[in-house]
């Protein structure tokens, strides 16, 4: 019982070790690379340090568990449970900020379009900060989304009985309730004495023509962003769930390899008196 407690520690160790390779592995190539764009330099860091993380508990767990190094073992499960509770509390969050927010359906459209307020106040705050905001922006054109949307070609017909992206109906078109005349998929002419005046939506006003405008500043397009996060935060959730399902496995496994651990070292000591 106790090699086997011990061995299946260091075995599910040795994993997370090869896992912690190839997570820090991709950190650093993400960082080294001489056309890395500002969305790959938001996932660098993150990377680096889940990579760093995951080394270090699985080195302290293997040497815990083949060198029966009771104090490495003692701090490896604390650090442990540290990261399980950190992880089931990320993974609720999760699920509570994405839990509002939805598409409205459009009338003879095959696309749906988006508002930023049925979104959850804190990540509508998160998206119409600049900062933030800026580099998200950078991302959409770094991504090219409207770029292989124009690339269609399509008839007006074509493209109202579409099925956009989030994303593509937010940022690459005005909303339909503006009535702007379709010219192409991300080009559309205003009518004759359009301004402010004449409409209550403030991403009319925002639409530009230009392909490095288009509606990235719109509320439609943060809206459309948000409808991708949260389809993207509830996947995340669900694989947390799993990975909390293994690391549960690995701690209950390393409590049994430190109680063993704690159980030789005892029976050592008379044995060597």
């Amino acid at each position: 019982m106790v090699r086997c407690s011990n061995g299946l520690l260091g075995l599910l160790n040795a994993a997370v070790l090869v896992l912690s390779v190839v997570v820090l592995g991709g950190g650093i190539w993400l960082s080294h690379r001489a056309t890395t764009t500002d969305c790959e330099r938001f996932l660098e860091r993150p990377a680096i340090a889940l990579g760093v993380l995951l080394l270090a508990l699985s080195l302290a767990g293997l040497a815990g568990a083949l060198c029966r190094k009771s104090c490495l073992l003692w701090l490896y499960l604390l650090a442990l449970f540290v990261l399980i509770v950190l992880l089931f509390a990320f993974t609720v969050f999760a699920f509570v900020v994405t839990n509002r927010g939805a598409g409205w359906v459009v009338s003879g459209r095959g696309y749906k379009e988006y508002r930023l307020g049925d979104y959850s106040t804190w990540l509508q705050r998160r998206v119409e900060d600049s900062g933030n905001w800026a580099k998200i922006r950078s991302c959409l054109q770094d991504g090219k989304v409207c770029g292989k949307l124009a690339a269609r070609r399509e008839t007006l017909g074509q493209f109202v009985a579409a099925n956009l992206s989030p994303v593509e109906s937010g940022c690459c078109k005005p909303p339909t309730g503006c009535n702007f005349t379709y010219q192409s998929e991300t080009i559309w002419d205003k009518p004759p004495g359009f301004n402010s005046t004449t409409t209550d939506n403030p991403d009319c006003t925002t639409w530009s023509n230009d392909q490095t405008a288009l509606c990235y500043d719109c509320q439609s397009c943060k809206a459309g962003v948000l409808a991708n996060l949260k389809n993207d935060w509830k996947k995340i959730a669900m694989i947390n769930i799993i990975f909390l399902i293994f690391l549960i496995i690995v701690y209950s496994v390393g409590c049994c390899a430190f109680r063993n651990n704690r159980r030789d070292n005892s029976n050592a000591y008379p044995a060597w008196k």
